[in-house]
């Protein structure tokens, strides 16, 4: 990688994937790729920002150009609870708007990097310890556009050898940038209320396991992902990754140790509960493991630690 771009740059994770390739390969070779949201200042003050939208082919082609890019993280997309709400949306956005990178991609010889998602899996697909190989049947639109990008990405990288990479992310916690509109965003929001007031009420039921991922693991994950050995990526898209599979009440306790006189109560969120209900409990990760050497460095206790730390001198 010399020059990158990182569409979705302003969002929970491409700011801080950003600011992670901008330590790694330059603050100049990293392009943060935004549409309306305001980028940090940080993100801003560091490195180049161009306006893209996914959705536009030519504006993508015009920025690669510009840039000289040879690696696409392409991270914009409408995310679960959002795109249940607005389902044509997350269509042109998380479908449209890959076919149009991977085509720009497939022009300009760039490598591409698009995560998927446990929301991929369905109510049919085993929901322990799912396999990387399995039925694919969600009843989402996230999940469909999530698995139709996972096939999309396979058919460039066979029919027109695009370098196609990808993950199939768990729930995101992240110290740093709010949420966008997911399903397991409580696991974020607990922590910022478990600091500001000692109790949270839940959206989703007690005894809802799913898995879940500190962000610095994230990042690692498709920054090692995109610098593997080809030669060894059997699958090269939609890779299980995992760290961690918890219920609300698991990591409120987990909280506890921290704050002891942390309470959670609940009131479900009947959408968002139906959508968690068809995710994995837990997620085979041994093909990433073994294909690229994937190893997550935070559990649950490590990363509580590590939130209540940072979010106390946050806020």
């Amino acid at each position: 990688m010399k020059n990158i771009l990182v569409t979705g740059a302003v969002g929970q994770i491409g700011s801080e994937l950003t600011m992670s390739l901008r330590e790694r390969f330059g603050n100049d070779n990293v392009v943060a790729g935004g549409r309306k949201t305001k980028p940090s200042e940080k993100l801003l003050n560091s490195g180049p920002f161009e306006i893209v939208d996914c959705v536009d082919a030519q504006e993508i082609a015009n920025v690669v150009k510009k840039h000289d890019i040879d690696t696409i993280y392409h991270l914009a997309a409408i995310l679960s609870a959002v795109a249940e709400a607005n389902p044509v949306l997350a269509w042109n956005v998380n479908i449209n708007g890959l076919y149009n990178v991977l085509e720009v991609a497939r022009d300009l010889k760039c490598a591409v990097f698009t995560p998927s998602s446990i929301g991929a899996f369905g109510p049919t697909t085993p929901l322990d310890n799912t396999p990387q190989d399995t039925i694919q049947r969600p009843n989402t639109m996230y999940g469909v556009t999530k698995v139709a990008g996972e096939l999309l990405c396979d058919y460039y990288f066979k029919r027109f050898g695009v370098d196609t990479r990808g993950v199939r992310y768990p729930g995101i916690i992240s110290n740093e940038t709010l949420p966008g509109g997911g399903t397991t965003d409580y696991a974020v929001e607990i922590y910022y209320e478990a600091i500001k007031h000692k109790k949270y009420t839940c959206n989703l039921p007690a005894g809802t396991f799913l898995d879940m991922m500190y962000m610095p693991d994230a990042i690692k994950a498709g920054i090692d992902l995109m610098e593997a050995d080809p030669t060894r990526l059997k699958h090269r898209n939609a890779f299980n990754v995992t760290a961690m599979s918890f219920d609300p009440e698991i990591i409120a306790a987990a909280i506890r140790k921290h704050i002891p006189e942390f309470t959670i109560d609940y009131d479900v969120d009947p959408v968002k509960k139906a959508i968690a209900e068809t995710w994995p409990n837990s997620m085979d990760d041994s093909a990433a493991r073994a294909e690229w050497g994937w190893e997550p460095e935070y559990d649950l206790e490590t990363m509580t630690k590590d939130m209540i730390e940072v979010l106390s001198k946050k806020l």
